[in-house]
């Protein structure tokens, strides 16, 4: 027995107007591990929770980076 190719196939025949779309996925049902981790910290609660924390902690890095740098641009010598 062959392995099933995962994959789009795609096929498109000169003598008609509709092309053919084919999507394969793994025979054994299994879930690859980046869509697991995927599923697991962007969608739900938790996938919001992180959303938020990364934004926070992006929002504050900047704003400290620009009131150090403003700090000694502008300092009084």
């Amino acid at each position: 027995m062959q392995p099933q190719e995962r994959g789009v196939h795609y096929s498109r025949w000169d003598d008609s107007s509709r092309d053919e779309v084919s999507m394969t996925s793994e025979s054994n049902g299994e879930e690859s591990s980046s869509r697991r981790i995927f599923q697991t910290f962007c969608t739900g609660k938790l996938g919001v929770v992180l959303k938020v924390l990364g934004t926070m902690t992006l929002f504050w890095t900047i704003f400290t980076l620009g009131y150090v740098t403003g700090y000694y641009v502008h300092k009084c010598k």
